[in-house]
């Protein structure tokens, strides 16, 4: 209960606190290529229950896509303004919508489309007792999963084969240690990886410029 009624808080104020700029990325995204601003995908949520995630549209409509259709390591659709935007993981700003729904929680498994879902149904059948989210520590460990893919000769082998199980792992593990405490650790975290190491990259980036 403490978990949901966080949740339910920090999407609340993280909605209205980041209306604004929630605006200016819709207007950013609705003029840099033609389709929709928001990415609207079947996932399979907590106990098996298929919902719709959000995320700002990234790469160029592709038939399919909101179904699960696989495009692993593929980055020949991504616009310009989508390479930024899954950078800053600012894409997944619009699923606190979802978090406030509570199709998600902040943090939690990431949800799956039905299609890796049914791959290992025993292991996502112990996973999904708990709520998806938007952040865990498998999204720490494989924030550079694009790449990964985009270097294997056969990316859906790789998720299927060697991704998804170690995911697997780290998510069982959550359910099985996960307090309100740890979800804040793991909040912090993901604020670092996706800020603080970034900072320290562009510095480093900026000081081998001038070293050379």
């Amino acid at each position: 209960m403490l978990k949901r009624v966080f949740d339910f808080f920090v999407a609340l104020t993280g909605l209205v606190f980041l209306m604004p700029f929630l605006v200016v990325v819709t207007i950013l995204v609705r003029i840099s290529s033609s389709g929709r601003v928001f990415f609207c995908q079947e996932r399979v949520g907590r106990k098996g229950q298929t919902f719709v995630l959000f995320k700002f549209r990234t790469m160029r409509m592709a038939d399919g896509a909101e179904k699960g259709h696989f495009d692993a390591g593929n980055s020949e659709r991504v616009t310009q303004l989508g390479r930024f935007l899954r950078k800053t993981k600012l894409d997944e700003l619009p699923q606190l919508w979802n978090v406030f729904k509570g199709d998600m929680s902040l943090v939690g498994p990431r949800p799956e489309v039905r299609k890796w879902v049914e791959a290992y149904p025993e292991r996502w059948a112990r996973v999904l007792t708990v709520r998806p989210g938007i952040t865990d520590p498998a999204s720490i460990v494989y924030r550079h999963e694009e790449d990964i893919l985009a270097s294997s000769p056969d990316p859906e082998r790789t998720y299927r084969d060697e991704v998804l199980p170690h995911k697997l792992d780290l998510y069982e593990e959550y359910v099985k240690t996960r307090s309100f405490w740890g979800d804040v650790w793991i909040l912090m975290r993901t604020a670092w990886v996706v800020v603080g190491s970034k900072t320290i990259e562009n510095v480093e980036h900026s000081t081998s410029k001038i070293q050379r």
